[in-house]
């Protein structure tokens, strides 16, 4: 999360409801029949009457429409598919992470419900670094859930703002995230104030008081997730140390899920072997598309986990922290 804030990202427009509704609607255009021709003057059956003809181009350009909007469909589907060909999206091959039990969001999953997530961060959250809004993190995330719960309503709404970090957030907690009631909170902190040299202690505590306030509302999971492994938050190694450690112990304090963000992109290049620029953009510090696929990858199936886990009659209390390998 640079402290720039990256350019504003256009709405990515899809096109799934509207192909739907094409194939399903019928042709049914009104035609009028053609004149019966009289003796001295023989049917010519080249020739077409204006009624058919404007069939024939509604008809055709029907088709055209219907045909774009499919392959726009696949155009989709394949993106998702191919974006983990080259190199697959593995968990951490070491280390016990934490992230909390997820009863709110996994519960309503399990029983069809409606359920609202809100991704709240910064620049990594709006999706700096990725080639389209499509693949961010948030809209990978929902594209994940969707496919794995065709017929439940699910929304994920991006509350990501480049250069942003815990003073900042703060003042729209309210208006963004509370007043939603969401029912799981994906909140992705400090990577801003390490590059700032904020004092790392400072950013926890607001963080904390943040937690308080989401917590009072009701019914809403929390999962922090901390900076990213990357060249430019590395070179401030000691900080970014320290902002690790105080968001783990925060978690742990205030009985919320960490996605260990750091510790999970340093496994891809230390363990398994992915060169940095595998993951990240040219700028050293944002994830490209591939990192951010794998990001919502490895998040989708914990939520996941979570709701086969409800399914089977483990009913996990909120404030019993459950190992979940990334």
């Amino acid at each position: 999360m640079s402290s720039l804030r990256p350019f504003c990202l256009t709405t990515w427009l899809a096109a799934p409801a509207a192909a739907a509704l094409l194939l399903l609607a019928p042709a049914a255009y009104a035609q009028t029949p053609a004149a019966q021709p009289t003796p001295a003057q023989p049917a010519d059956p080249t020739s077409a009457s204006p009624a058919q003809t404007t069939v024939a181009a509604r008809s055709s350009e029907q088709r055209g429409v219907t045909s774009r909007a499919i392959d726009k469909v696949k155009e989709v589907a394949k993106s998702a598919a191919d974006i983990f060909n080259r190199v697959p999206c593995l968990p951490s091959k070491g280390g016990s992470k934490t992230m909390g039990s997820l009863p709110h969001v996994a519960g309503k999953l399990a029983a069809g419900q409606p359920v609202v997530i809100v991704a709240f961060g910064s620049s990594s959250t709006q999706g700096f670094g990725a080639s389209s809004p499509e693949f961010n993190y948030p809209n990978r995330l929902a594209a994940q859930l969707r496919r794995h719960y065709p017929t439940a309503d699910i929304t994920v709404i991006n509350a990501g703002v480049g250069g942003e970090d815990a003073p900042e957030m703060m003042k729209r907690l309210q208006t963004q995230v509370i007043d939603v009631h969401p029912d799981l909170v994906i909140w992705q902190v400090g990577t801003n104030a390490v590059l700032r040299n904020l004092d790392p202690g400072d950013t926890v505590k607001l963080v904390e008081e943040g937690i308080s306030r989401i917590q009072a509302a009701g019914g809403t999971d929390i999962v922090l997730v901390d900076p990213q492994y990357s060249p430019a938050v590395n070179q401030r190694a000691e900080s970014a140390g320290k902002m690790v450690k105080l968001l783990g112990k925060a978690a742990e304090l205030r009985h919320v899920g960490i996605f260990p963000r750091f510790e999970v992109m340093r496994d891809w290049h230390e363990k398994q072997a992915i060169p940095v620029e595998g993951f990240v953009i040219a700028d050293g510090l944002h994830m490209n598309d591939w990192g951010y696929a794998c990001f919502a990858q490895l998040l989708g199936d914990d939520i996941i986990r979570s709701v086969d886990q409800i399914k089977l009659g483990v009913n996990v209390p909120a404030d019993v922290r459950t190992y979940r390998p990334m």
